[in-house]
């Protein structure tokens, strides 16, 4: 498996692990205030990073290219200040909202590069070894 597979689904699984966690504090106060903060953590850091992570796995020929470890930068890096923000936010700390913005961009910047990854073309030498 390309290592680019392997940062995704460790990261989603730390994802996964936070996003769960959320859920059982919720759970156990009965308070439900940070159920956006366990929405997007479940979603846009566990299944959008396994998502990532599977997809590389299927194209290995992108999955070797820089862009691919750039996307996981960039969209990780989102990811960090965005939800962490968002918790916070949450629990009544509305001076946080300008943070969020921002780490929102970098994350959808992530997103674009994948949109650049899945759109470019494999090279002809990895295409010409698939066919034999």
């Amino acid at each position: 498996m390309p290592q680019i597979s392997q940062l995704f689904f460790k990261t989603a699984v730390i994802w996964l692990i936070i996003g769960l966690g959320i859920g059982l504090q919720m759970g156990m106060s009965g308070n439900h205030n940070t159920i956006a903060t366990h929405a997007h953590v479940n979603l846009l850091g566990w299944v959008t990073s396994a998502i990532f992570g599977g997809y590389y796995a299927l194209n290995p020929a992108k999955a070797q290219k820089r862009l691919a470890m750039v996307h996981y930068a960039i969209y990780t890096f989102g990811l960090i200040i965005m939800l962490p923000a968002l918790y916070f936010m949450e629990l009544g700390n509305p001076q946080l909202e300008p943070l969020l913005g921002i780490a929102s961009l970098i994350t959808f910047a992530g997103v674009l590069v994948f949109a650049v990854v899945i759109f470019s073309r494999e090279s002809v030498g990895v295409h010409e070894a698939r066919r034999a």
